[in-house]
């Protein structure tokens, strides 16, 4: 860092003294040296300082953008709180780890955290006895070190748009009175979304060498339980279309899909027909955003790509697991992959994003209306759109890089010593086809590339060094995206 500091002075006093010297110069003299030193010092700056700026230089308003959002439809209270404190408040002894694929019990609760505690795994569990679960969720949330946040994709999202005074955002979900409280105030609930109780996601929280009896955690992780039914039916989703008639928004951002997985396969058939017959009712001329969330099940997964959900929506967020889950589930480019290897590779993920819109995307031929998705994983986020239906592309994907670095780390701009460039300095654009080489340049950090009519936009993310809160970076990726971005009428 010193030896930059040095180069630096030593540049600008330089430029000084061609100032002192310039009337003895020829001008074409001066101009060249002078060039040449201030190409010298934007170099010394480092690679996240340089694309901290270009990102401000990029990142503009567009012509036209949204003035009302409704957003919908899982919500809640995420309660976040160390697992140890709170299984201690519980009065519970430390328990031999065994997993269990529903919780009914205190006792599965200690026993389930100590398994994945033990491996320094993440896990997801539903807690099926809805007056234990109360209890607990009593406990945990007025637990002197738990720290309660807003919760639930669609929660998430608005609550990011809200922070925009000169949006309005209407929020769809099960919102409890802990819920409504820490809503923005930016953020209207139609009074049939209200519910008496919240719906509370207990996370538990462990440290690395964190231990509880006799296991000692290898790394940091969580584990996040709950009993939540009415986002698990997506019981709000009709509230949340009759509500538009009188909101009249620009903008439909919807999510929860994913929270169906824990119904009975004949359930959550049922309910998905009568998500596409709501989703229907959306006016044609209303864009809609459909964010994407973790799914383990291959034939819902199928279900929402090809004749049900997908042709319904004209843009998709989602992250590397998604991305790699959905391609994996319609044998699509790549698909015998069975995870990525470190930062996923951007040729890979190019040419899984291409065949998505070329498959299942808006052409002359096909009746689909999807035209944009979002893709962010930790090192970059690349957005892909059809030709000739959004524009604003490069500012919104870097808008959603800067918000990365920003909510990760907890700062109102990106302080760039806490953050690093982490994504590849040289990559492939395809696997499949004739590739270009790209270097990435941070004066320019935005790269658009373009395939058979359908246009890229690439962009690092300045990753945090110590990230303070993770949870909901995805929605807030998006969130920003889509705040920046525009869509042509059609």
């Amino acid at each position: 860092m010193w030896q930059r500091s040095v180069c630096v002075g030593l540049l600008a006093l330089a430029l000084g003294y061609l100032c002192v010297l310039g009337p003895e110069l020829p001008p074409a003299a001066l101009r060249q040296l002078s060039a040449s030193l201030l190409g010298t010092l934007r170099r010394a700056r480092s690679l996240e300082a340089r694309t901290v700026a270009a990102w401000q230089a990029a990142i503009v308003r567009p012509a036209r953008g949204w003035a009302r959002v409704a957003v919908g439809v899982n919500a809640c209270v995420d309660v976040v709180l160390s697992g140890v404190k709170l299984l201690e408040a519980l009065g519970l002894e430390p328990a031999d780890g065994r997993d269990h694929a529903v919780l009914s019990s205190r006792q599965d609760l200690s026993e389930a955290f100590t398994h994945f505690m033990e491996r320094g795994a993440a896990a997801e569990r539903f807690f099926s006895d809805a007056e234990a679960f109360q209890d607990i969720a009593r406990t945990a949330s007025e637990h002197p070190a738990a720290q309660l946040y807003v919760g639930g994709n669609a929660a998430l999202i608005g609550q990011k748009l809200a922070t925009n005074p000169d949006l309005k955002i209407l929020l769809c979900g099960p919102v409890g009175p802990k819920l409504h409280d820490l809503l923005d105030d930016n953020v209207v609930v139609p009074p049939e979304s209200m519910q008496e109780r919240d719906e509370f996601h207990l996370i538990l929280e462990y440290q690395a060498g964190e231990e509880w009896g006799r296991v000692r955690a290898p790394a940091a992780n969580r584990f996040i339980f709950s009993h939540d039914l009415s986002n698990g039916a997506l019981n709000m989703l009709e509230v949340f279309v009759s509500s538009l008639d009188e909101f009249q928004p620009d903008l439909v951002v919807l999510s929860g899909l994913h929270m169906m997985e824990g119904q009975s396969k004949e359930m959550r058939h049922r309910r998905l027909v009568e998500a596409v017959a709501s989703i229907s009712d959306i006016p044609t001329d209303i864009p809609i955003h459909l964010e994407l969330a973790s799914m383990t099940d291959q034939d819902f997964m199928n279900n929402i790509m090809h004749q049900q959900v997908l042709p319904l929506v004209n843009s998709i967020g989602l992250n590397e697991q998604e991305l790699l889950f959905l391609t994996q589930s319609a044998s699509g480019p790549h698909a015998s992959l069975a995870a990525w290897s470190g930062i996923p590779d951007v040729g890979m993920v190019s040419d899984i994003l291409f065949w998505i819109l070329k498959e299942h995307g808006k052409t002359a031929e096909r009746a689909s209306d999807l035209t944009r998705i979002h893709f962010h994983t930790l090192a970059y986020h690349i957005l892909v759109t059809v030709d000739g239906h959004w524009g604003n592309q490069a500012a919104a994907v870097a808008a959603g890089a800067r918000a990365a670095g920003t909510q990760a780390c907890a700062t109102d701009t990106i302080d760039t010593s806490k953050v690093f460039l982490k994504a590849p300095l040289e990559f492939v654009t395809s696997h499949t086809e004739a590739p270009a080489k790209i270097s990435l340049n941070p004066d320019e950090p935005v790269v658009h590339w373009h395939r058979e009519g359908i246009s890229f936009h690439f962009t690092p993310v300045l990753v945090c060094k110590d990230p303070v809160r993770t949870v909901g970076l995805g929605d807030a990726i998006s969130a920003e995206g889509l705040f920046y971005s525009e869509a042509y009428p059609q």
